[in-house]
């Protein structure tokens, strides 16, 4: 392999290819590490294309990282990751007042989930739900918004929905990533005290840098340093981490152990063609 780096990203937002830009130009000139950014309309077909070393390096979501390691055998490896990954939770929210307080006020409820491909707003709901004794179908109802399938939940846009389900009272309650609801409450997206927590799972690991089965580990660790070479401090590199929700770019950790468990009894580890 040449010193040429493929790496791929996924276009759930106009904004990806401003920020796989800048980084193009960062990794050219500054780490001297030359990249060639391939964009995919879903995380299915990123995948598909990294187990067949189309491209070298991935940048994947939690689901499409646990995907890649299932289906290489383990040989596809985390690289990188943002600090801003760590210590994601779920949380299920519903209306101040209403009618639930405890998880199981849920029972004979309508939970709103997420796109079905969310690893925050359905997979792994629908799993620390299950460790609780309530599954969906027989304990409660469940409401799908399947409106970024392919995306993984990265548009947000399902989560939207399930604030308005329980806004209207669609849904008695739904299921969020703590990001999404630190940005309701940061941006004041509902009325101050309309909404409460019912409940938060444990953490889990978000997004990850996967290199591909086989790649060099000199180029992966010269990728890895590039990023960790990029500082908030420095104003050429603070707006494209701002873009990228980060501060820093950190060593991968784990915390896949809750999705990989999920995705393997929801049968998700497989690649979908829908």
């Amino acid at each position: 392999m040449n010193s040429r780096v493929w790496l791929g990203a996924v276009a759930y937002d106009p904004k990806v290819v401003t920020i796989w830009e800048a980084m193009r130009q960062y990794f050219k000139e500054e780490a001297g590490l030359p990249i060639d950014v391939v964009l995919f309309q879903s995380y299915e077909r990123q995948v598909e294309a990294l187990l067949s070393s189309k491209i070298d390096i991935a940048w994947n979501t939690n689901l499409a990282y646990v995907k890649s390691e299932f289906l290489s055998h383990g040989q596809c490896l985390k690289v990188a990751m943002r600090d801003t990954d760590r210590n994601w939770t779920t949380k299920i929210i519903t209306l101040k007042g209403g009618q639930i307080s405890t998880l199981k006020d849920l029972r004979g409820k309508v939970l709103a989930l997420g796109s079905r491909d969310s690893a925050h707003a359905a997979i792994l709901p629908k799993y620390f739900l299950e460790k609780q004794g309530l599954s969906p179908g027989v304990d409660y109802n469940a409401l799908r918004f399947d409106t970024d399938v392919g995306k993984h939940g990265d548009t947000g846009t399902s989560e939207v929905n399930v604030l308005r389900a329980v806004m209207d009272g669609t849904a008695d309650a739904g299921a969020v990533g703590s990001p999404f609801m630190d940005r309701v409450q940061r941006e004041k997206l509902v009325p101050e005290g309309a909404l409460k927590e019912v409940w938060e799972s444990p953490t889990f690991t978000h997004c990850v840098f996967t290199g591909r089965a086989g790649l060099d580990l000199n180029v992966q660790e010269k990728f890895a340093d590039a990023l960790f070479g990029m500082s908030f401090e420095n104003e050429k590199h603070r707006p494209i981490l701002e873009m990228e929700g980060l501060r820093h770019w950190i060593k991968p950790e784990d915390g896949y152990g809750s999705l990989r468990e999920a995705a393997s009894k929801q049968r998700l580890l497989e690649i979908s063609y829908d």
